[in-house]
């Protein structure tokens, strides 16, 4: 049986613990609102149309920030057609994802269903195919109290309290050929600029977004960061990543060290932010806000007939299924989140239900999780106070993509009374037990110990089969003398709460 070694030192703080990191998104894309959050004629349905089965399991996820509406879709969005009576909103075609717009959830109804959930609204605007003014009443109408045309008439819709928005995308993968309306960086950083500096002209205290690459694999990753920052870093708070991970020719090895990509992601745009930051001799430090990652088979996706000719309402697209192995992957991608959580101060799940979710629906019918909701709701719940980076001694593996991967990765949490411990197992054949040293944390006792792994590495919860994979209780954990001691499974994702 493999070993490996972990200390634990209480001084080696990353950062305080920042709930945006737990966020998530949802989009106007295939099913996710619409026969996801959404569903009117559905038995769980409120007032407004929202499955409150659907609330109920967001609420136990654990997400916060909800990033909102897109995604590609916010390119050709006009936030017009989504407030006023529903039977008076216009129909619209969706060029992002082919498809029919209803408007019939949108911004005051999205904020509505976030008071269910508890989650704060992050608000992308459209510089796609729009710019700085309607950029402007968007903000007017959301934030403004009272006693504007934009504001009264928020009132006159029926929401009397301003939805007081904080953080706001200034677009949406804006170097992308796929986007509507799609940029150079040099001329995306000088509108961006320019629609931040008037946002904030309004709002000195809103916290923007500004688009950084769609992918590392981009051929202008870390060039795009630094055009773009080079005009818009005195007047934005963050700059986005996105990433997404999927196995590919059954090479599960080099899937399972998917995080050694989201850390290269992060160091270089880090690295680019802070060298524009020193060039122009300023005093702040962009963050970086990670507001799309997740698994998503995009391969599968891009050779299926899911986009098509036909505009159809709500399509089912993207629903991937995932396996264990997924999940195991997503949570160690939210150990590297953590460990970054310096500069990585939000992050965004994408999507939330239905479309490359944690959560599926059937119309009429069931809500359940999948594989992948395990590990981001049990980080969620028992992560608190101060993120520590461990000192980990553990065998490493050979990858195709990689190179050498460890087979062991973790992340600590600790508010002085409760701790927990997140670990991944990236061997696909060995069980390996792992001491860590706790004393700097004063633990005395275990109150939780759960791992998510499977015989079959591939095991999914299906609509036929909703509950084949879950959490079990991770066997033979023993704390004594400052020393936790835990065998974790082959290709798995545990965590163990300390008191």
């Amino acid at each position: 049986m493999t070993e490996a070694r972990i200390s634990v030192d209480r001084e080696a703080v990353v950062a305080p613990l920042n709930r945006r990191i737990f966020g998530s998104f949802v989009e106007h894309l295939g099913r996710c609102v619409y026969d996801g959050i959404y569903e009117p004629g559905h038995p769980t349905a409120n007032e407004d149309g929202f499955r409150l089965d659907v609330v109920e399991l967001v609420k136990e996820l654990g997400s916060t920030t909800i990033r909102y509406p897109g995604g590609n879709f916010v390119s050709g969005f006009r936030w017009e057609d989504s407030v006023g009576p529903r039977d008076q909103r216009p129909v619209r075609r969706d060029l992002a994802w082919h498809s029919i717009e209803t408007n019939q959830v949108g911004v005051d109804e999205f904020s509505r269903w976030l008071k269910l959930t508890g989650s704060e609204l992050m608000m992308a605007v459209n510089l796609g195919t729009r710019g700085i003014e309607a950029a402007l009443d968007l903000l007017e109408y959301s934030n403004h109290p009272s006693g504007t045309a934009l504001s009264d008439q928020r009132i006159a819709n029926g929401t009397v309290e301003p939805h007081n928005i904080r953080m706001w995308c200034l677009g949406n993968e804006m170097d992308g050929p796929w986007q509507t309306g799609y940029m150079t960086a040099d001329d995306y950083g000088k509108l961006a600029a320019r629609t931040a500096q008037a946002m904030k002209t309004a709002d000195r205290d809103l916290e923007l977004v500004v688009c950084g690459s769609s992918g590392s694999s981009m051929p202008t990753f870390g060039d795009w960061e630094r055009t773009v920052l080079e005009h818009a870093y005195e007047h934005v708070d963050y700059i986005s990543c996105h990433a997404y991970y999927q196995e590919r020719g059954g090479d599960l090895g080099s899937y399972l060290a998917s995080s050694l990509d989201m850390q290269y992601f992060i160091e270089t745009v880090v690295a680019t932010a802070d060298h524009v930051g020193n060039k122009l001799k300023s005093k702040k430090k962009i963050k970086l806000s990670f507001d799309e990652w997740n698994i998503w088979y995009l391969d599968e996706h891009q050779a299926s007939d899911e986009v098509n000719d036909e505009w159809r309402v709500a399509p089912r697209q993207l629903e991937d299924v995932y396996s264990v192995a997924d999940a195991v992957v997503l949570g160690n991608l939210m150990i590297t989140l953590l460990k970054n959580h310096d500069r990585v101060a939000s992050a965004s799940l994408a999507q939330l239900v239905n479309v490359i979710a944690p959560i599926m629906t059937e119309p009429g019918g069931d809500a359940w999780r999948q594989t992948t909701f395990f590990p981001f709701s049990v980080t969620s719940r028992l992560a608190k106070g101060e993120i520590l980076k461990p000192r980990i001694d553990a065998g490493t593996y050979e990858t195709k993509v990689y190179g050498e991967a460890p087979l062991v990765d973790s992340v600590v949490t600790t508010d002085g009374a409760d701790s927990a411990v997140f670990l991944v197992n990236r061997s696909q054949t060995e069980a390996i037990t792992v001491t860590v040293n706790v004393a700097e944390l004063g633990a005395q006792t275990v109150t939780e110990a759960v791992t998510l792994w499977d015989d079959d590495v591939y095991a999914k919860n299906t609509l036929a089969d909703q509950n084949r994979v879950g959490l079990k209780d991770l066997e033979g954990v023993v704390l004594q003398g400052g020393v936790l001691t835990v065998t974790l499974p082959p290709v798995s994702w545990s965590a163990v709460a300390l008191a």
